[in-house]
């Protein structure tokens, strides 16, 4: 990941500027923690990568709300059907490596009964120092999509998180990846949900061009019903 040289958050004061959005830039580890910390911060989605920084206001809009809602009530869904197992989900939630990565994806899933629970004291985040990593991310990219499948690809690998996916809302396409060696490469079913074909992610998305998206996610749950045990 590189970042422009020419652009930085830092400041001649002690307070640190606030960063352009959409946009990587140059930023040290001490600078985002003084925007994670910042109390007007609450919105925001902020990523970091070895001295580079993404800042997100989180102004998406209905398209991305939309997807959003829908990725997390199909997780819901397969998740009813599935009680056999035990699934966690979160939205927007912040991971850390402290000093090296921090991401904040649209979708958090955790799978078993090992699930990060928040204690009175601590950071309201997910301390990957201390705590494993999820075992699926997701974005919902409507204006961020060129990132989502390059330099938060990379992170999330870096992170050796074993799933990701990318809803890309205007082209209704999903684009899933598997960690293989270090690196992502496409998958056609998924590991955390296991046996779920993307395909069928893929269906469920095209309908919202004609259905809201909780009749999607009803679609979804009698599709899924059908798959093989």
């Amino acid at each position: 990941m590189t970042a422009s040289p020419s652009r930085s958050i830092a400041s001649r004061s002690d307070k640190p500027t606030a960063p352009p959005l959409r946009q990587w830039i140059p930023a040290s580890w001490t600078e985002y923690a003084a925007l994670r910390d910042a109390p007007v911060q609450e919105r925001t989605q902020l990523f970091f990568n070895q001295e580079s920084l993404w800042i997100d206001m989180g102004g998406e809009g209905i398209n991305h709300s939309s997807f959003n809602s829908l990725l997390t009530g199909l997780l819901f869904v397969w998740a009813i059907q599935h009680s056999e197992q035990l699934y966690t989900v979160l939205s927007c939630c912040l991971l850390e490596k402290p000093k090296t990565q921090a991401c904040a994806p649209d979708l958090v899933l955790y799978v078993g009964d090992d699930y990060p629970q928040w204690q009175e004291g601590e950071l309201r985040l997910i301390d990957l120092n201390r705590l494993r990593v999820p075992n699926l991310v997701g974005e919902i990219s409507d204006t961020t999509l060129a990132t989502d499948l390059d330099e938060k690809k990379h992170l999330y690998a870096a992170l050796k998180i074993p799933e990701y996916w990318v809803i890309d809302v205007r082209g209704r396409r999903v684009f899933a990846f598997e960690l293989q060696n270090g690196k992502y490469d496409t998958c056609t079913h998924s590991q955390a949900l296991a046996g779920l074909p993307i395909a069928l992610l893929e269906q469920a998305i095209d309908r919202l061009a004609t259905e809201t998206n909780t009749r999607v996610a009803a679609w979804f749950a009698q599709q899924i019903a059908q798959l093989p045990a």
